[in-house]
């Protein structure tokens, strides 16, 4: 057995390997001769010298077709492990290699930036350090605005956007919640628009997506908040709430991880409420490998949070 395994360390051969694997696909040298671009000699002497290299028979003759031995089963059950393996590897090395640069222009919002972004573009520089992201930041509205102008390549922003000429693609469901000192009511683990209603309230200024998400949700409950404060970042909101000045809605993202505030507790809204942030792009913008991998990376951090 060990002198097996020092012989796969050392001389396993993929050519052999794929040769070995077509021969019994097809049942035939000749068959798998002509699928490879090989003569028929060529498959045969690869499958002997991989039956050397393993000391072990792996094909035999069953009638006209060529069968596996019990050996050759075995050897083909891993296979597909290996070609895996081996793509995987291809794909790691292809990072490195593929010379991605360049410069990508990302919008978003504040709360996005903060708290969404750095994780994904610290990924971005490892993985391609010549790629450069410049990132700005403003409302869902002048963020698709500056897309659709071109002064920007992408935007990750709030759902809903305008724009007959953007594309849209989601990327992740952030979940609402309500926030206020954690010496303070409402006490509850879930609180509705009837609990916050009556209460000082810190919202997001009146322009936001966000706000417009919030004014909904206890509109359908016939309520509307008189909000003693109209701010357009979640970070002053929170300060704001931690001073015992109000309480606030805001981005369940913004409470997480880094986000979390000592001060401050985290109730979850019922009914719930959450709202969707997409990528936009130009429908007629040239993907180049510069913005294809910023865009996957996007997509690639917002799987976690829609599961």
């Amino acid at each position: 057995m060990q002198g097996m395994r020092n012989t796969l360390e050392k001389s396993l051969n993929l050519d052999q390997l794929r040769s070995f694997g077509l021969v019994i696909e097809t049942g035939s040298f000749s068959a798998a001769a002509d699928r490879l671009g090989l003569s028929q000699p060529a498959v045969s002497l690869q499958v002997r010298q991989l039956e050397r290299r393993l000391a072990v028979r792996l094909v035999e003759r069953v009638g006209k077709r060529a069968k596996a031995t019990p050996a050759g089963m075995e050897l083909l059950r891993h296979m597909p492990h290996i070609d895996a393996a081996v793509e995987n590897a291809i794909d790691a090395l292809a990072d490195h290699a593929s010379g991605i640069a360049g410069r990508v222009r990302l919008g978003t919002g504040a709360t996005a930036c903060l708290h969404f972004l750095p994780a994904v573009l610290r990924g971005l520089r490892e993985r391609f350090p010549e790629l450069g992201v410049v990132v700005s930041t403003g409302n869902t509205e002048d963020q698709a605005r500056k897309v659709e102008e071109n002064s920007l390549d992408l935007a990750l922003v709030t759902l809903p956007v305008a724009g007959r000429s953007l594309a849209v693609l989601p990327v992740l469901d952030d979940e609402f919640v309500a926030i206020g000192r954690a010496d303070s009511s409402p006490p509850k683990a879930r609180v509705a628009p009837g609990d916050l209603g009556a209460l000082p309230l810190v919202l997001f200024e009146p322009a936001a997506n966000t706000r417009k998400l919030v004014d909904r949700w206890f509109a359908a409950q016939g309520l509307q908040p008189q909000p003693v404060m109209e701010l357009g970042s979640v970070e002053a909101m929170k300060e704001m709430v931690a001073a015992g000045l109000g309480h606030a809605i805001v981005p369940g993202m913004s409470m997480v991880g880094r986000g979390a505030h000592p001060e401050l507790k985290a109730s979850r809204l019922n009914p719930r409420m959450h709202r969707t942030l997409a990528v936009v792009m130009r429908r007629d913008k040239p993907v180049s490998k510069a913005l294809r991998a910023v865009l996957d990376a996007l997509v690639a951090a917002g799987k976690p949070a829609r599961r």
